[in-house]
């Protein structure tokens, strides 16, 4: 009996003292230290640069294969900022095609140390990743063919839409369908120019992003002059440069170099070159306008979503 009374005793002990420590944090994860993406990048000897690859005019490949666009000419500085600080003008740089898909996963797991695209900051997904100041600002309407009875989006009721997988757009469809009961059908498309593509065949009565990536679909088509961006936009979002979580320091050179380059002018110089201007491979004008939206965030940098 003793004896039975004993080990009693020992097991009770024993998931006491393991409810206590499930109770606390673990040292390890109540210390763990806050990412360091500069002392990463000195260690290494290498920047790795996320891009994208058809997110015309932001970052995409010209015809030489050249990464460029209004969100590269960022990263381009935010590379010369960071090579200035490190007092490494050497420092090789490397980059890699990220997409809507795997951006915040290759993020996370350090296979690359910053982006600038045509990536929103939201709520959601500063829980994942942090976000520079903005770089853009835009709404999300259609894009359908000249002609189409689609306007706006009740039209779209019971019809076939394409989507980007991966973005803002595709969430902000799918409440919209399941809220307002459209029955539409709904395609997601593995990136900007699939859906585009999708679009042009037929497949599809219309394609539904922020309108900036709209026009440089349109102003990438055969004959861009049989292409309409409608409707009443469904939000407001703005694109930043995304970086690791809780780097302050590497948050701060990015937010200062981006900062510098909207109030003195520079910003929107790029925005001339890439939105105003005919642009690579086919030497076409988007003729984007420089939104109320656009002029105020240059006035007033931030990082607001």
């Amino acid at each position: 009996m003793q004896m039975r009374k004993l080990a009693l005793s020992l097991l009770l002990a024993g998931i006491a003292t393991g409810a206590a420590h499930a109770a606390q944090p673990t040292a390890a994860a109540g210390n763990q230290a806050a990412p360091d993406t500069l002392q990463k990048i000195k260690q290494n000897g290498v920047i790795v640069v996320g891009h994208r690859e058809s997110s015309v005019p932001f970052s995409y490949y010209d015809n030489t294969q050249k990464v460029v666009g209004y969100s590269q000419d960022y990263s381009n500085l935010i590379v010369e900022a960071i090579k200035k600080q490190l007092n490494a003008p050497d420092l090789k740089v490397k980059l890699l095609p990220i997409t809507s898909q795997n951006r915040i996963p290759l993020l996370q797991n350090g296979t690359f140390d910053f982006e600038c695209g045509s990536t929103t900051n939201n709520l959601e997904r500063q829980q994942q990743a942090a976000f520079s100041n903005s770089i853009f600002v835009v709404g999300t309407r259609l894009l359908v063919k000249k002609g189409s009875p689609i306007k706006d989006f009740p039209d779209l009721k019971g019809k076939t839409v394409v989507v980007t997988s991966g973005t803002t757009s595709e969430v902000l469809l799918n409440k919209l369908n399941e809220e307002k009961k459209m029955e539409m059908r709904i395609i997601s498309a593995k990136d900007h120019g699939d859906s585009f593509r999708t679009l042009e065949s037929g497949r599809a009565v219309a394609f539904m992003m922020d309108d900036a990536l709209l026009a440089g679909e349109r102003a990438k088509a055969k004959k861009p002059d049989q292409w309409d961006i409608v409707g009443t936009p469904q939000s407001h979002e703005a694109y930043g440069c995304m970086l690791p979580r809780g780097d302050a320091s590497f948050k701060k050179l990015m937010d200062d170099t981006i900062a510098q380059a909207q109030t003195s002018g520079e910003a929107a110089k790029w925005y001339e070159t890439w939105f105003q201007k005919p642009i690579p491979p086919k030497n076409l004008n988007m003729n984007f306008a420089l939104s109320d939206d656009m002029k105020a965030l240059f006035k007033a940098p931030n990082d607001k979503p």
